[in-house]
Formats: structure tokens, C-alpha cells, sequence
């Protein structure tokens, strides 16, 4: 099954859905065909296009990736990773003791 993310024209995830891996193209013919619109391939295997899409995200064509919205006002996005990092300690995890 493979895994397909439409995007709106800011190219920000609507939906995430699933194509059929019997087709050729992984169903996305039928995807243009039936619901329209702009779909980039995602999947859970983080080697393609780095995260997998969620509603929210947002697909930089760029780094070809998909990114999650930040998770606060200072994270700083690691670009190799496409993830939300932070070094502010007010905004890490407080430990369990």
C-alpha cells in the first residue's frame, strides 16, 4: 500500500490517504481522477522525503520534505532531519523524578 499526502496551494497537508499498490503508478491516476487536487507521495519509511505527512504539515519542495508544524516559537528546524529541535531549557521536557 502506498501512501499519498494532498496538499493545498500553500502546500500544506489536507489529507493523507492510501493508493493501490496494484496500479502502476500506486493509484495516484485514480486520485487526480476522482478527488483532484495536488498529491505528493509519503511514507512511514523515513528515507522518502524524510517524515511521514500528517494534516498540518507542510511539504517544502525544496529540502523534499515534509515538516511538521513548530512545535514552539524558538525551535530551530534541523534541515537534514526536517524536525523541530530546541535548546531553550525552558521549553525541553521537565524530568520525572
Amino acid at each position: 500500500m502506498s501512501h499519498w499526502a494532498e496538499l493545498d496551494k500553500d502546500n500544506k497537508v489536507i489529507r493523507v490517504t492510501v493508493g493501490d499498490n496494484n496500479d502502476p503508478d500506486e493509484g495516484y491516476q485514480w486520485l487526480i481522477n476522482h478527488l483532484g487536487g495536488t498529491w505528493v507521495k509519503t511514507s512511514y519509511n523515513s528515507t522518502i522525503r524524510k517524515n511521514f505527512a500528517g494534516a498540518g504539515y507542510s511539504y517544502d519542495e525544496t529540502l523534499d520534505a515534509f515538516i511538521a508544524p513548530r512545535c514552539h516559537a524558538v525551535a530551530v528546524l534541523d534541515e537534514v532531519t526536517c524536525q523541530w529541535t530546541c535548546t531553550d531549557p525552558s521549553h525541553l521536557p521537565k524530568a520525572h523524578s
